[in-house]
């Protein structure tokens, strides 16, 4: 049986088991900490929205929380200038590459990027970095969802429930850089896939890239 560790999270002491991820801890005890790609299940996350920094005393510099195991005595703070900062680049950089059009969103008030902006103080409007081209055409193709791909952030919860909970394998990340994208082999359309239309994969989205039609 795990030990039993004892951590203090914006003041706030909290239990967990030892070895759990510090992410899943804070938001388990009501502590929200911004997160688009974290996977409980995972044993090495990706940490790849950037958006889960925290500052735990005795780091040199902000650390990403899904990547952090919890121990004893540890002390954590998830606000930040240090951390503010990296967060804000981070959600930017994800909004350079979403198609920004909230209003016509099926997901408009139960989207991810909508709650960290909310819970952040964030613009949802690109900033600093130039917005990069996206003209990708919405495959309609399923009976039951659509795939916007131009609204995707890459967050990999939709390959994870197709691939390790529906075991299917429909969908993957392909290309590399740039031009990384959620697709299928040889690009085809989710309806000459192998995808049963499960809807795993839309329920996982935390976005508007895979929605329902009804």
């Amino acid at each position: 049986m795990s030990a039993e560790v004892t951590l203090t999270i914006d003041g706030q002491q909290v239990k967990a088991v030892a070895g759990e991820k510090l992410l899943f801890v804070a938001l388990n005890n009501g502590i929200y900490i911004p997160h688009l790609c974290a996977i409980a299940e995972e044993e090495r996350p990706s940490a790849c929205c950037r958006l889960c920094f925290v500052e735990i005393e005795g780091l040199s510099r902000p650390v990403t929380a899904c990547t952090q195991k919890v121990r004893d005595k540890m002390t954590v703070r998830t606000r930040t200038p240090k951390v503010d900062r990296l967060v804000k680049t981070g959600f930017e950089l994800l909004l350079s590459d979403h198609r920004l059009q909230c209003r016509t969103c099926p997901k408009n008030g139960a989207c991810q990027l909508q709650m960290v902006a909310r819970e952040r103080g964030l613009k949802l409007k690109t900033g600093r970095f130039k917005p990069l081209a996206k003209d990708i055409p919405v495959d309609h193709s399923p009976e039951t969802f659509s795939f916007d791909a131009g609204r995707c952030v890459l967050c990999g919860q939709c390959v994870h429930a197709d691939q390790n909970i529906a075991r299917v394998g429909a969908i993957n990340f392909i290309n590399r850089g740039l031009k990384r994208k959620i697709g299928t082999f040889n690009n085809r359309c989710l309806r000459d896939s192998p995808c049963t239309e499960c809807g795993l994969c839309v329920k996982a989205c935390p976005v508007g890239a895979l929605t329902f039609k009804t």
